[in-house]
């Protein structure tokens, strides 16, 4: 595996808030039905870095929101094989609650396609997502999914 630059300090909260946005991005695309560009051309111009209920959204770095969210549809078939080998020999993705699976879908993706993120770093940024989303067990079912992928994506090109 090469080396991974670390993230630039400046980028972290627009990065941050681009994984947001792309894990809600996943989720609303497996709802709706609705295609990966018209999703994204929604997000950026009604969603990312815009107030909403009196609360100011952080400014998401557009180009990394938009990367995930196409890598991940483009890369799904690759993607999702890559999860499930690492859950319990009885699951299987469909049993998982969609939001955790947008939000693994993204996470694999990162770990495998985004040398420039530090493994450990894309694993913390969708744990702290879990977090937000679920007050249970998935917070740490989203680490150990993720540790096991990013101990595994040398062997794996998607």
């Amino acid at each position: 595996m090469s080396a991974r630059p670390a993230e630039s300090q400046k980028s972290v909260p627009e990065r941050s808030a681009a994984r947001l946005a792309a894990v809600q991005a996943l989720y609303q695309m497996e709802q709706s039905g609705a295609g990966v560009e018209g999703v994204i051309a929604e997000f950026v111009e009604h969603r990312l870095g815009r107030s909403i209920e009196g609360g100011e959204l952080h400014q998401a770095d557009e180009a990394f929101f938009a990367d995930i969210a196409r890598g991940v549809v483009e890369a799904q078939r690759r993607i999702d094989p890559l999860i499930e080998r690492h859950l319990a020999r009885t699951w299987t993705l469909s049993r998982i609650d969609a939001t955790a699976r947008a939000i693994l879908r993204a996470g694999v993706y990162e770990l495998v396609r985004r040398a420039d993120v530090p493994p450990r770093a894309a694993i913390n940024e969708y744990v702290e997502i879990a977090k937000a989303f679920f007050d249970g067990e998935e917070p740490r079912f989203v680490n150990g999914v993720l540790d096991a992928v990013a101990r595994d994506a040398r062997d794996h090109d998607i």
